[in-house]
Protein backbone atom coordinates (compact mmCIF):
# COMPACT_ATOMS: atom_id res chain seq x y z
CA UNK A 1 0.00 0.00 0.00
CA UNK A 2 1.02 3.40 -0.50
CA UNK A 3 2.95 5.47 2.38
CA UNK A 4 2.99 9.15 2.72
CA UNK A 5 6.78 9.95 3.35
CA UNK A 6 8.09 13.81 4.51
CA UNK A 7 11.68 13.99 2.97
CA UNK A 8 12.89 16.43 5.27
CA UNK A 9 16.04 17.52 2.89
CA UNK A 10 17.79 20.51 2.31
CA UNK A 11 19.83 19.58 -0.82
CA UNK A 12 17.59 19.74 -3.37
CA UNK A 13 19.14 16.79 -6.11
CA UNK A 14 19.12 14.34 -3.11
CA UNK A 15 15.59 15.82 -2.41
CA UNK A 16 14.24 15.48 -6.03
CA UNK A 17 16.11 11.78 -6.19
CA UNK A 18 14.07 10.59 -3.33
CA UNK A 19 11.43 11.66 -4.23
CA UNK A 20 11.17 10.22 -7.72
CA UNK A 21 12.20 6.69 -6.07
CA UNK A 22 9.48 7.09 -3.67
CA UNK A 23 7.07 7.86 -6.35
CA UNK A 24 8.11 5.02 -8.32
CA UNK A 25 7.69 2.42 -5.48
CA UNK A 26 4.04 3.65 -5.33
CA UNK A 27 4.44 5.74 -2.20
CA UNK A 28 3.55 9.39 -1.72
CA UNK A 29 6.20 11.60 -1.33
CA UNK A 30 6.42 14.94 0.88
CA UNK A 31 9.02 17.68 0.57
CA UNK A 32 10.19 19.96 2.89
CA UNK A 33 13.86 21.99 2.76
CA UNK A 34 14.07 22.52 6.73
CA UNK A 35 12.28 21.67 10.07
CA UNK A 36 9.76 24.77 9.81
CA UNK A 37 8.46 23.70 6.45
CA UNK A 38 8.68 19.73 7.55
CA UNK A 39 6.68 21.14 11.32
CA UNK A 40 4.13 22.99 9.09
CA UNK A 41 3.33 19.33 6.92
CA UNK A 42 3.42 17.37 9.98
CA UNK A 43 0.78 20.29 11.27
CA UNK A 44 -1.55 19.65 8.82
CA UNK A 45 -1.56 15.92 7.99
CA UNK A 46 0.66 13.05 9.95
CA UNK A 47 3.11 10.97 7.32
CA UNK A 48 3.32 7.54 7.77
CA UNK A 49 7.35 8.09 7.86
CA UNK A 50 9.94 10.60 8.45
CA UNK A 51 13.12 10.61 6.42
CA UNK A 52 14.98 13.18 7.68
CA UNK A 53 18.16 15.03 6.75
CA UNK A 54 20.44 15.47 10.22
CA UNK A 55 22.44 18.53 8.68
CA UNK A 56 19.48 21.30 8.06
CA UNK A 57 19.89 24.86 7.75
CA UNK A 58 18.19 26.08 10.80
CA UNK A 59 17.18 23.67 13.89
CA UNK A 60 19.45 20.55 12.65
CA UNK A 61 17.21 16.67 11.92
CA UNK A 62 18.24 15.92 15.36
CA UNK A 63 16.04 19.08 17.17
CA UNK A 64 13.36 18.10 14.89
CA UNK A 65 13.05 14.61 15.56
CA UNK A 66 13.09 15.24 19.34
CA UNK A 67 10.22 17.91 18.91
CA UNK A 68 8.42 14.67 17.10
CA UNK A 69 9.12 12.76 20.06
CA UNK A 70 8.06 14.98 22.51
CA UNK A 71 4.49 15.65 21.26
CA UNK A 72 2.04 12.89 21.39
CA UNK A 73 0.35 13.39 18.70
CA UNK A 74 3.72 12.83 16.76
CA UNK A 75 5.76 10.76 18.64
CA UNK A 76 4.82 6.82 17.32
CA UNK A 77 6.03 8.23 13.92
CA UNK A 78 9.10 6.04 12.52
CA UNK A 79 11.97 8.15 11.43
CA UNK A 80 15.07 7.18 9.46
CA UNK A 81 17.89 9.44 9.85
CA UNK A 82 19.95 10.95 6.59
CA UNK A 83 23.29 11.81 6.87
CA UNK A 84 27.29 11.80 5.99
CA UNK A 85 28.43 11.67 9.04
CA UNK A 86 29.70 7.97 9.63
CA UNK A 87 31.31 7.70 13.13
CA UNK A 88 29.78 5.37 15.63
CA UNK A 89 28.89 8.26 18.38
CA UNK A 90 26.68 10.20 15.72
CA UNK A 91 24.69 7.21 14.99
CA UNK A 92 24.39 6.38 18.69
CA UNK A 93 23.38 9.90 18.99
CA UNK A 94 20.68 9.68 16.07
CA UNK A 95 19.19 6.63 17.17
CA UNK A 96 19.22 7.83 21.17
CA UNK A 97 16.99 10.60 19.78
CA UNK A 98 14.13 8.22 18.54
CA UNK A 99 15.59 7.33 15.14
CA UNK A 100 13.95 4.20 13.77
CA UNK A 101 16.96 3.59 11.41
CA UNK A 102 20.18 5.26 10.28
CA UNK A 103 20.98 5.84 6.50
CA UNK A 104 24.90 6.88 5.76
CA UNK A 105 25.03 9.04 2.22
CA UNK A 106 25.83 8.35 -0.43
CA UNK A 107 23.43 5.58 -0.37
CA UNK A 108 21.69 3.44 -3.49
CA UNK A 109 17.59 4.02 -4.12
CA UNK A 110 17.42 0.12 -3.46
CA UNK A 111 18.63 0.44 -0.14
CA UNK A 112 16.89 3.13 0.37
CA UNK A 113 13.77 1.49 -0.21
CA UNK A 114 14.64 -1.33 1.71
CA UNK A 115 15.12 0.08 4.17
CA UNK A 116 11.92 1.61 4.60
CA UNK A 117 10.23 -1.20 3.92
CA UNK A 118 11.89 -3.03 6.83
CA UNK A 119 11.03 0.08 9.29
CA UNK A 120 7.14 0.00 7.50
CA UNK A 121 6.79 -3.51 8.57
CA UNK A 122 8.03 -2.75 11.72
CA UNK A 123 6.00 0.01 13.28
CA UNK A 124 3.36 0.53 10.45
CA UNK A 125 2.23 -2.61 9.24
CA UNK A 126 -1.37 -1.43 8.39
CA UNK A 127 0.84 0.52 5.45
CA UNK A 128 2.52 -2.06 3.41
CA UNK A 129 1.76 -4.26 0.90
CA UNK A 130 2.24 -7.88 3.33
CA UNK A 131 -0.66 -10.36 3.21
CA UNK A 132 -2.19 -11.12 6.78
CA UNK A 133 -3.85 -14.04 7.84
CA UNK A 134 -5.15 -14.35 11.89
CA UNK A 135 -8.21 -16.92 12.98
CA UNK A 136 -8.67 -18.57 9.31
CA UNK A 137 -9.34 -14.63 8.07
CA UNK A 138 -6.85 -13.75 5.20
CA UNK A 139 -6.64 -9.80 4.14
CA UNK A 140 -4.19 -9.52 0.62
CA UNK A 141 -3.63 -5.68 0.61
CA UNK A 142 -2.68 -5.69 -3.02
CA UNK A 143 -5.25 -7.27 -4.60
CA UNK A 144 -7.90 -5.89 -2.33
CA UNK A 145 -9.45 -9.23 -1.42
CA UNK A 146 -10.19 -10.92 2.00
CA UNK A 147 -11.31 -14.34 2.88
CA UNK A 148 -12.95 -15.86 5.58
CA UNK A 149 -12.34 -19.66 5.93
CA UNK A 150 -11.96 -19.71 2.30
CA UNK A 151 -15.00 -18.00 1.85
CA UNK A 152 -14.67 -14.72 -0.34
CA UNK A 153 -16.29 -11.46 1.84
CA UNK A 154 -17.15 -8.39 0.36
CA UNK A 155 -15.91 -5.34 2.26
CA UNK A 156 -16.36 -1.78 1.86
CA UNK A 157 -13.26 0.88 1.18
CA UNK A 158 -13.59 1.77 5.01
CA UNK A 159 -14.08 -1.53 6.48
CA UNK A 160 -11.20 -3.19 4.72
CA UNK A 161 -9.12 -0.15 6.27
CA UNK A 162 -10.37 -0.72 9.81
CA UNK A 163 -10.23 -4.40 9.16
CA UNK A 164 -6.58 -4.13 8.04
CA UNK A 165 -5.66 -2.02 10.72
CA UNK A 166 -7.02 -4.37 13.27
CA UNK A 167 -5.61 -7.59 11.83
CA UNK A 168 -2.21 -5.46 11.80
CA UNK A 169 -2.53 -4.24 15.46
CA UNK A 170 -4.22 -7.70 17.11
CA UNK A 171 -4.95 -8.12 20.68
CA UNK A 172 -4.74 -4.47 21.25
CA UNK A 173 -7.24 -2.51 22.47
CA UNK A 174 -8.63 0.64 21.00
CA UNK A 175 -10.50 3.49 21.56
CA UNK A 176 -12.32 5.01 19.17
CA UNK A 177 -10.38 8.25 18.92
CA UNK A 178 -7.05 6.15 17.94
CA UNK A 179 -9.23 4.49 15.19
CA UNK A 180 -10.19 7.49 13.65
CA UNK A 181 -6.64 8.62 13.84
CA UNK A 182 -5.26 5.84 12.37
CA UNK A 183 -7.94 4.93 9.86
CA UNK A 184 -9.55 7.85 8.90
CA UNK A 185 -6.88 10.42 9.49
CA UNK A 186 -5.90 12.31 11.98
CA UNK A 187 -7.34 15.45 10.34
CA UNK A 188 -10.38 14.08 9.29
CA UNK A 189 -13.02 15.65 11.92
CA UNK A 190 -16.09 12.46 11.92
CA UNK A 191 -17.98 11.74 15.32
CA UNK A 192 -16.95 8.70 17.19
CA UNK A 193 -19.69 6.95 16.71
CA UNK A 194 -18.71 6.44 13.27
CA UNK A 195 -16.59 3.74 14.47
CA UNK A 196 -19.49 2.08 15.82
CA UNK A 197 -21.53 2.41 12.45
CA UNK A 198 -18.22 0.82 10.43
CA UNK A 199 -17.82 -1.79 13.06
CA UNK A 200 -21.22 -2.96 12.73
CA UNK A 201 -20.88 -3.11 8.98
CA UNK A 202 -17.61 -5.13 9.20
CA UNK A 203 -18.80 -7.81 11.87
CA UNK A 204 -21.80 -7.85 9.38
CA UNK A 205 -19.45 -8.73 6.53
CA UNK A 206 -17.56 -11.41 8.89
CA UNK A 207 -20.73 -12.75 9.55
CA UNK A 208 -20.71 -14.50 6.20
CA UNK A 209 -17.84 -16.87 7.39
CA UNK A 210 -18.72 -16.75 10.87
CA UNK A 211 -16.00 -14.98 12.18
CA UNK A 212 -17.88 -11.84 13.39
CA UNK A 213 -16.40 -12.68 16.80
CA UNK A 214 -12.84 -11.53 15.66
CA UNK A 215 -13.93 -8.27 16.58
CA UNK A 216 -14.19 -7.89 20.12
CA UNK A 217 -16.05 -4.81 22.29
CA UNK A 218 -14.06 -3.73 25.10
CA UNK A 219 -16.52 -1.67 27.51
CA UNK A 220 -16.21 1.34 28.24
CA UNK A 221 -12.86 1.61 26.32
CA UNK A 222 -13.48 0.58 22.88
CA UNK A 223 -12.61 -2.40 20.06
CA UNK A 224 -10.25 -5.26 19.98
CA UNK A 225 -9.43 -7.81 16.84
CA UNK A 226 -8.30 -11.35 18.49
CA UNK A 227 -8.94 -14.57 17.44
CA UNK A 228 -8.35 -15.83 21.28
Amino acid sequence: MAATILVVEDEPAIQELIAYNLQQAGHLPLCADNAEQALALVHNALPDLVLLDWMLPGASGIDFARKLRAEERTRLIPIIMLTARTEEQDKVAGLETGADDYITKPFSPRELLARIKAVLRRRAPQVTDDAVEIGGLVLDPVTHRVTGNWVPLELGPTEFRLLHYFMTHPERVHSRAQLLDKVWGDHVFVEERTVDVHIRRLRKALQTAGLERLVQTVRGTGYRFSAA
